[in-house]
């Protein structure tokens, strides 16, 4: 579709950042912790004594040292006794003690899809893996990159895709010419300060971030609005994203199993032609907080598909992921993404839905069980 000649905006070579500008990214994308913070995130919200069995193996540390998730999920689940906690950082392999992890960032060519693999590892095996961790940089750097087409494509002068997420949202010519020169900022302050930046800030959210910092400044409806605009720009942009650049999901399959690694898809219903691909992988996620609509569908399918495999194959196991991302933890409580900030390590309640744990264990299968099958797999 061609961007209607009304909807061109000016060039924006005029705008400079302020100093307010720049203390606002410095602190949009600080990931220093203070011995406060660093005490508040060993401490729990909630504890679960009753909770035997933790099955952790898709979460998030970001920029939390591991010695303190550590001791909050102790502190979470004080009677635990069968566990298996692995972290999974975006394109970034992470030791948890006996456990590395990571989710990785793949390209499924034969439905033309990126998809995402949950790749589990005895940390003994990935220390020297120096194939997989350049492979894991490159994904990571080009994954990076979409920030850059995101900024690119809100302050271009003539981008079509302005014109569209405008169109979705009902923003109107002035609040989109007022994000542009707040991008254009953005855009600017981290070109300038890249190399200085913490590389884990340079994600989509800063933009989100950046704005929500705009709060007290600016009225809240014209942020929500300026928020949901951005997000249908992301969203087009994502779409829009090559994938040919990613490694291909059987490359990265082949790699990760030369070094004894369990491998998990999450949110199958995301990319559901995964699950007719026959991929070497040990389990399917069947639950987590964004991927709940089709939990007891995929539990019976995986049940029925394990009973109709030859002695010589592994059955596929059932996973929950809680997806916890720990940075949303470290926000101010006003600027916390709800659902996301309760999010907790190792606690996905659908193990004891009644319905659900039911279904589970008609497929052959507990949290116990498959914490003890999985675990001597990546042993094995």
């Amino acid at each position: 579709m061609k961007t209607p000649h009304f909807f061109s905006f000016p060039r924006l070579d005029a705008v400079e950042p302020q100093e307010k500008d720049w203390q606002r990214l410095r602190v949009v994308t600080e990931t220093r912790l203070t011995p406060e913070q660093l005490e508040s995130l060993a401490q729990p919200e909630r504890v679960f004594p009753l909770q035997r069995a933790v099955l952790a193996v898709h979460w998030h540390p970001e920029f939390v040292p591991m010695e303190v998730i550590a001791t909050r999920i102790q502190r979470m689940f004080p009677n635990a006794e069968e566990t298996l906690i692995i972290p999974t950082q975006h394109n970034e392999l992470l030791e948890l003690g006996p456990y590395s992890g990571v989710e990785v960032d793949c390209y499924s060519r034969g439905f033309d899809q990126k998809v995402q693999l949950l790749l589990h590892f005895r940390s003994d095996r990935v220390r020297q893996a120096h194939t997989l961790r350049a492979m894991l940089e490159h994904t990571r750097r080009y994954r990076a990159s979409q920030l850059f087409d995101f900024m690119h494509a809100i302050v271009h002068p003539e981008s079509e895709i302005l014109f569209l997420a405008a169109r979705e949202t009902g923003a109107s010519a002035e609040l989109v010419q007022w994000v542009r020169e707040h991008v254009r900022k953005i855009q600017l302050m981290i070109e300038s300060l890249h190399d200085e930046l913490p590389q884990d800030s340079l994600k989509n959210k800063i933009l989100r971030d950046y704005f929500d910092a705009l709060r007290g400044e600016e009225d809240d409806d014209r942020i929500d609005h300026a928020q949901s605009f951005l997000s249908h720009v992301k969203r087009l942009v994502k779409e829009r994203f090559p994938l040919q650049y990613f490694y291909r999901t059987s490359e990265v399959i082949e790699e990760a199993r030369s070094l004894g690694a369990g491998i998990v898809i999450p949110h199958p219903e995301q990319f559901w032609p995964i699950l007719l691909a026959d991929y070497d992988v040990d389990g399917f996620e069947t639950w987590n907080p964004q991927s709940q609509r089709y939990t007891p569908f995929l539990i019976t399918s995986l049940g029925r598909a394990n009973q109709c495999l030859g002695p010589e194959r592994r059955r596929k196991l059932i996973f929950m992921g809680d997806d916890t991302h720990m940075g949303e933890k470290v926000k101010d409580a006003a600027k916390r993404h709800p659902e996301k900030s309760s999010r907790e390590i190792g606690w996905q309640p659908a193990w004891e839905d009644l319905e659900i744990s039911k279904r589970v264990i008609l497929a052959g299968m507990t949290r116990e069980i498959v914490i003890r099958e999985y675990r001597e797999r990546l042993h094995g």
